[in-house]
């Protein structure tokens, strides 16, 4: 697994070993990132405060800070997967412009003032088959996590049932191979 683009392109990632961990492959998170980087809807990643929750190797996240986002917390339960996000963190030499955080992502509470600002994108790579995205989104928006016009990318196995959580539009969805990618926009009239 390596980082598809930016100014870390090329540059290798470690994955948790085990079968607990589903990393984004490579041409998905490259397509994902197309997405982001030229629809109309995006405003791209040059600064942008990300979250990558259920973030397993960080590879979502990292690749984010790759091409241009300024932050970015990676937040995962999982003890090995959040060694796996520290290592790949001090290999690209971010440990400034990230925070790893062991929580349940279907659990958040509130966002506090020692967590920064809003996040403007957020990466949710849930387990597939267990129905943790939308609750995960829901914890977000109600801990008040994502800023108003805030971008979601959610990641769901095709046979999931992909319901467009509330408080959220639907902007784009795209199928890569076992995947499909619902990319959200925060829309606080629809809350």
């Amino acid at each position: 697994m390596r980082i598809v683009a930016g100014t870390f392109r090329g540059r290798r990632l470690v994955a948790p070993k085990g079968q607990s961990t589903r990393p984004t492959a490579d041409r998905a998170r490259q397509a994902i990132f197309n997405v982001l980087e030229h629809a109309a809807w995006s405003p791209g990643l040059g600064d942008l405060r990300v979250i990558d929750v259920f973030a397993g190797s960080g590879a979502l996240g990292l690749e984010a800070l790759s091409r241009g986002a300024a932050f970015c917390r990676f937040v995962d339960q999982g003890a090995p997967a959040r060694e796996v996000i520290a290592q790949n963190i001090a290999g690209l030499g971010v440990e400034g412009r990230t925070r790893i955080d062991r929580r349940e992502a279907t659990s958040l509470g509130p966002r506090t003032g020692a967590d920064g600002a809003p996040y403007d994108l957020a990466f949710l790579d849930p387990p597939f088959r267990k129905g943790l995205g939308e609750p995960a989104v829901g914890r977000l928006l109600a801990g008040d996590w994502l800023a108003a016009d805030a971008l979601v990318v959610l990641e769901r196995a095709l046979e999931d049932p992909a319901p467009t959580p509330p408080g959220l539009e639907l902007l784009d969805e795209r199928t890569w191979v076992a995947g499909r990618v619902s990319f959200l926009r925060r829309s606080p009239a629809l809350a």
